[in-house]
């Protein structure tokens, strides 16, 4: 191999004039091939002559609408946000490692971080829970219910939104445990589901990683419902809607899945035959992390996987040469601590409700409506 043929994503940066996530979403779309440096596995190397025709086109210049339509979909950030970033394959929380806080820190003290705001806001006292049966459905209820009957959230100082906002959190919690057990939220959802103070410490570090990932579907959706001035419920209530599809909170259901299929045929035949149909492999890779999701890696260091989840990891590897996601990680937990089948997701909403906040918040304070425009393609205009 020629070392020429191969840039480092510092030189490839440079020649795009990119930042990391950019650059990583043109991996991830299949416009840059990369593939593993040659002794540290951890850093990735980049096809320069991929780089080379994506400058070309750069200089030649592209159209308002094409530029606008490629950052829908993995592409360009759309609007300022000084809350997440991900950098160099790490995820950051107002600058902060979230892999770093995910040691010690917990969801109140997470949140405090995103919003600026002061940790004792968090009351700690037992709630109360709507009724039902299903977690999901109790969520649902509860931001319904304070969507139709909180204040809207414009005009409206954080010193006013952020006591409602930690309240809120609690609430979700309370909805997801289905009772008011009180305490840190990661020992509500513990003591809800049978766990020991070892389970709790693994939630705990679970919620923190899970709070924010920058301007993911469900945060987009919460921010643009907060652009209009909605009451912070409205917003949690539009991210909870979105994370709710099957693409994005809904893929660890796909992940247990495909784990079943794995325990029938084997982990390496079950490989075999996604790669054979052409499938995605539910669980592994992620495009903005080419080089591993440091998520799920924190996570998946703080227990050890079962034989099972274990065998499917290292197939996945030697066959796809993917490394687990955070959805891979969140159901593997749920398998090795005994949780309910849903628990990815509820920890999910729960975690990442206070990220939908922090984003509502920030778009509160600029003041704007966010509203794109369409590209009509339909039939011509009748005169």
């Amino acid at each position: 191999m020629n070392p020429k043929d191969w840039l480092s994503a510092t030189e490839a940066m440079d020649e795009l004039g990119v930042r990391p996530q950019t650059l990583y979403a043109y991996v991830s779309r299949g416009r840059i091939e990369a593939r593993a440096q040659d002794g540290d596995p951890r850093k990735s190397l980049y096809r320069a002559a991929d780089i080379a025709e994506l400058t070309k086109r750069k200089r030649q210049g592209r159209k308002a609408s094409q530029v606008a339509a490629s950052a829908i979909a993995w592409g360009e950030p759309v609007l300022p946000s000084a809350i997440t970033t991900i950098q160099g394959g790490r995820l950051y929380y107002r600058g902060i490692d979230a892999a770093v806080l995910a040691r010690t820190a917990s969801l109140e003290e997470t949140a405090a971080l995103l919003w600026q705001a002061d940790e004792d806001l968090f009351g700690g006292g037992p709630g109360t829970s709507p009724p039902g049966d299903s977690a999901r459905g109790r969520m649902f209820a509860l931001l319904a219910a304070r969507a139709a009957a909180d204040a809207p959230a414009r005009g409206r100082k954080l010193s006013a939104l952020a006591p409602e906002a930690a309240g809120l959190v609690e609430a979700l919690a309370d909805a997801v445990a289905g009772g008011g057990y009180g305490g840190p939220i990661h020992q509500r959802l513990a003591r809800a589901w049978g766990c020991d103070d070892d389970g709790a410490a693994l939630i705990r570090r679970t919620l923190v990683l899970a709070a924010d990932h920058e301007l993911n579907a469900s945060t987009f959706t919460a921010r643009v419902t907060a652009s209009t001035g909605a009451s912070l419920a409205a917003s949690v209530l539009a991210g909870l809607s979105a994370l709710s599809g099957p693409l994005h909170g809904g893929m660890s259901a796909r992940v247990q899945v495909f784990v079943q299929e794995s325990l029938k045929v084997g982990a390496a035949k079950a490989v075999r035959a996604r790669m054979d149909a052409g499938l995605p492999i539910p669980g592994f890779g992620h495009p903005l992390y080419p080089g591993g999701d440091p998520r799920a890696g924190v996570l998946l260091d703080s227990f050890p996987l079962t034989p099972e989840y274990q065998s499917i990891a290292e197939a996945v590897m030697n066959m796809a040469g993917e490394r687990p996601n955070i959805d891979f990680a969140l159901t593997a937990l749920t398998w090795t601590l005994n949780l309910p089948n849903e628990a990815p997701f509820l920890m999910f909403a729960v975690a990442r409700s206070t990220g939908w906040i922090a984003h509502a918040l920030e778009q509160i304070q600029t003041g704007h409506l966010i509203r794109p425009r369409a590209r009509y393609v339909g039939p011509p205009i009748e005169d």
